[in-house]
């Protein structure tokens, strides 16, 4: 297992040393490329954000832990078998679902609670988002380009007159979180695959996207461009050019239009 990052955000400050807060380990899959870096798992990414977030508050000390899951170490294998990550270690508590590393974030680890907001429509707003991605990755039409699209005009429409940074105002959360690692995905992978980029036209969508690639939980947490793209050919059957593995990772993090504060 390869120790990649220390957000370890817990020095001395204002009398609280880092052995006041909870020490929480998150394991995440390793890049598809070099079985070391960041991979591409969206709720990796995901967690990883929710948790930094909460080591930058100083009330955990996070680290983070790449695994490769085509070669996994002997010990990971002994401690949790077939399990894939993400895994949540919290003082020696292995949490390996999903649904209950959120469970344990919002109700087990200290500020954990700020993060997970109520709001019934904006977690219909980005839900399946995800879907419409790979949709039009395997069927490569006009139509799936025009429901995900669509999809993303609902997302600005939602953010154009809220005037907020982020989805429920000007503090992230976990829908943050949830949504910005799936259209670096959408950004990344449809113009790979089927040339697809979000349209420029779509402001409050491209101003949000600038806000988020600001922030260090994002781009701490966020895949090389190859990682995504690989993430997606491996899906697909689709073998890795040989030169890919020497390349030197990319991260798309510009936007095409002009951002006025």
């Amino acid at each position: 297992m390869s120790s990649e990052v220390e957000s370890q955000q817990s020095q001395e400050t204002n009398g609280t040393s880092k052995f006041d807060v909870p020490e929480i380990e998150l394991i995440i899959k390793a890049s598809t490329i070099d079985g070391r870096r960041k991979g591409a798992c969206l709720f990796c990414q995901e967690y990883f954000m929710d948790l930094y977030l909460l080591a930058e508050l100083k009330t955990i000390s996070l680290k983070v832990t790449t695994v490769d899951m085509q070669k996994p170490p002997p010990d990971f294998r002994t401690n949790f078998e077939a399990t894939h990550p993400p895994i949540l270690i919290d003082n020696g508590l292995a949490i390996l679902e999903n649904e209950k590393i959120e469970r344990h974030i919002m109700k087990n680890i200290p500020g954990g609670y700020n993060l997970f907001v109520q709001d019934k429509d904006v977690a219909t707003l980005i839900e399946n988002l995800y879907v419409k991605l790979k949709l039009m990755l395997v069927k490569k039409d006009e139509a799936k380009n025009n429901a995900l699209l669509s999809h993303l005009r609902k997302i600005n429409d939602h953010l154009a007159p809220r005037n907020t940074r982020f989805l429920t105002g000007d503090t992230m959360c976990c829908f943050d979180c949830e949504l910005m690692p799936r259209l670096q995905h959408i950004r990344v992978a449809g113009k790979y695959f089927v040339d697809f980029e979000i349209p420029t036209h779509l402001t409050a969508l491209w101003r949000y996207m600038y806000h988020m690639y600001q922030l260090d939980a994002f781009t701490q947490s966020c895949p090389a461009d190859q990682d995504i793209i690989n993430h997606y050919k491996l899906q697909q059957s689709l073998k890795m050019k040989k030169h890919e593995e020497l390349e030197m990772p990319t991260f798309t993090t510009s936007i095409p239009i002009d951002i006025s504060e």
